[in-house]
């Protein structure tokens, strides 16, 4: 589908609690707002609950570019007569951050001055925000790597852009697959985004054959099946290139029934285990120690 987006309010830089309540990625229309109105009134994120996740590296990059920033009553606000570009530092405890990365490169791309942003996340979500911001006329240097250039530009334009696929999807589908047996062809998919998950899959023992890698995104297809005994391994959950974190509760939902012992790590979000009760629940056989989850295989759920 196709959504087409046109600006009718040119004043109003609030977005209030009822609105983004249910967002964790509230905190995201912050840059954009500054940017652009000079002044931004947001609700602190809602969202799931999968750990630590604290919005100070986003706070910390506008600051940088030149904005004053409070929080009052559940609620970011933000001031800045003009912002101006800076050297930025966005490395966290436990790596990068993907928002953050975003927010500060959306507000870079309008300040005055040259931003640079060091230890930016380089997932492919932030390259293809890069890639579409571009598009409507910023000039933003070394997207998919750690260290961005931005030359801020005095506006942007409208633009068409295409979404890049959702890699987060398509490794669940993977992995649905795998727990189920079942042979399934995804199409429209980037292998490419997805290579460590695939490579984990093929460890444990799925079979997967990439059909047209070569090809743009809607003619490439990723085929997975199950032809033998799955193996039990151990997984890390990284920044990317790693195994996102997004995939991990679906790879321990796969071990859970795998014979032998599995380790689940999240180097990401150490907490990010609140699936490993409700698994339990269902009979598997699971030993949470610090940031990883130890598995016994069982024969079925």
């Amino acid at each position: 589908g196709a959504v087409r987006l046109k600006t009718v309010d040119e004043t109003s830089c609030i977005a209030d609690y009822e609105l983004v309540r249910r967002m964790r990625a509230s905190v995201c229309v912050l840059g954009p707002l500054l940017a652009k109105r000079r002044m931004a009134c947001v609700s602190l994120p809602g969202g799931c609950n999968i750990g630590d996740r604290p919005i100070d590296l986003h706070l910390k990059g506008l600051s940088a570019l030149g904005a004053q920033i409070r929080v009052d009553r559940g609620y970011v606000i933000a001031r800045a007569d003009r912002l101006r570009g800076a050297n930025i530092f966005l490395g966290g405890a436990f790596g990068s951050t993907v928002t953050g990365t975003c927010n500060v490169m959306v507000a870079a791309a309008l300040a005055k001055g040259t931003t640079t942003i060091e230890s930016a996340a380089c997932e492919p979500e932030v390259v293809d925000v890069g890639n579409f911001l571009n598009a409507a006329g910023a000039k933003i240097a070394g997207l998919g790597t750690p260290f961005l250039t931005i030359e801020g530009v005095e506006q942007l334009n409208g633009v068409k852009h295409e979404v890049i696929p959702d890699r987060i999807e398509a490794a669940t589908l993977m992995i649905a697959a795998a727990i189920t047996g079942g042979n399934v062809c995804l199409k429209q998919v980037r292998p490419d985004h997805i290579t460590a998950v695939i490579e984990k899959l093929r460890e444990i023992g799925v079979t997967i054959q990439l059909e047209f890698p070569d090809q743009p995104a809607k003619k490439q297809s990723v085929t997975v099946q199950v032809t033998q005994p799955l193996r039990s391994v151990d997984c890390i959950a990284l920044p990317y290139p790693g195994i996102p974190t997004d995939v991990q509760a679906q790879l321990m939902s796969l071990l859970a029934c795998v014979p032998g012992i599995s380790i689940v790590t999240d180097k990401v979000f150490p907490d990010r285990f609140m699936h490993a009760s409700e698994l339990a629940r269902m009979g598997a056989n699971i030993r949470r120690e610090s940031a990883s989850a130890i598995l016994n295989g069982v024969s079925r759920l």
